[in-house]
């Protein structure tokens, strides 16, 4: 892969664990962003991500350190962190130094998933996670469907934003997955950090279907870089999440989830077995796209065929916003130089 001209630091929500990978008492090595980390997780259940280096004389916590009660003791000289990274105790001298602080991050744990809040100018979380259920607003819940199924790939040579584009990518359908699926666009919203892309799904060659026709489709939900949730309705009754989260200055972990809708059936254990196998193809095609975006060159400017300019410069015209030079590419730029000519 080609290094693209875009920051690995952008800001955003970003998935960094599953919350069954942190139980009580674990504490859990990682690094993203360029950046040695550890969760753990405290007697109460709260989970902390904080940078994984002792601010006394620099162990890393993640070898040995252990959760004591609410805090995370250092395996070398036994100096406590609390999950606000403010040292809490000094077992050798009466009083903690109140004047080092570990980093720790903003998280929330939600669909089964670790998200954590990276901004390098430090500013608070300004908008939230998507979930797959809440934020679409049908009452849906995890209830009604059968368990989560995984995919996950570590340090491909990939940027985040490969795969949003590719939620406005309507061409690569017959190509990439040989479906004779021809998405058409109902709604492009990109206002506001959090995106919304809908489409419904209509079948090449297939002159006689009208748009007011079609009862298959499929909604996405953004939030920023690091998350997006879809919900297809009609055919089938999936949700997914995709959540890819920089390692360093090269490379992103890719996760990928499946929910497949529960239905009623004489056979619950068929029943459960068929939204297997059918989670497992949404996984399959979807590595599909993944074998393309970790051998891509991000293209700047693209060469966009006439009907992708709308989508393509909305949402790089969009991705703008959550990179720290404010740079996103320049579809945006060609596409005002087209329209003006």
């Amino acid at each position: 892969m080609a290094k693209p001209p875009l920051s690995m630091k952008p800001t955003g929500w970003f998935q960094v664990a599953w919350s069954d990978e942190i139980g009580v008492g674990d504490v859990h090595k990682m690094k993203y962003f360029d950046q040695e980390l550890v969760a753990w997780r405290a007697e109460s259940g709260q989970l902390t991500v904080m940078n994984a280096y002792c601010e006394h004389l620099g162990a890393h916590l993640g070898y040995g350190g252990k959760v004591v009660g609410e805090v995370l003791q250092c395996p070398f000289h036994g100096w406590q962190w609390s999950h606000e990274g403010r040292n809490v105790c000094i077992p050798y001298q009466d009083r903690p130094n109140r004047g080092r602080r570990i980093r720790t991050y903003p998280v929330v744990e939600r669909n089964a998933s670790v998200y954590i809040w990276h901004d390098i100018q430090g500013r608070a979380p300004y908008f939230e996670a998507p979930d797959v259920f809440a934020s679409f607003g049908d009452g849906s819940s995890v209830d009604d469907y059968y368990p989560q199924q995984r995919l996950y790939r570590e340090r491909l040579e990939l940027h985040p934003q490969y795969v949003l584009e590719n939620g406005v990518d309507f061409a690569h359908f017959k190509y990439v997955h040989g479906t004779p699926i021809v998405p058409v666009f109902t709604r492009h919203d990109f206002d506001a950090p959090v995106s919304f892309v809908d489409f419904t799904i209509t079948f090449e060659g297939d002159d006689g279907q009208k748009i007011e026709d079609v009862n298959s489709g499929v909604e996405a939900i953004n939030g920023g870089l690091g998350v997006a949730v879809t919900k297809s309705w009609g055919m089938v009754d999936n949700r997914t999440i995709s959540a890819i989260t920089p390692v360093d200055e090269s490379t992103s972990d890719v996760r990928f989830m499946v929910y497949i809708g529960r239905k009623e059936s004489k056979d619950p254990a068929r029943a459960e077995a068929r939204a297997r196998e059918f989670g497992q193809e949404v996984i399959r095609q979807f590595e599909q796209d993944v074998h393309i975006w970790q051998h891509q060159r991000y293209s700047d400017p693209p060469a966009l065929a006439t009907d992708e300019y709308r989508g393509f410069t909305a949402i790089r015209n969009w991705a703008k916003q959550f990179y720290p030079d404010g740079i996103g590419g320049s579809a945006a730029e060609v596409y005002a130089a087209i329209q003006k000519g």
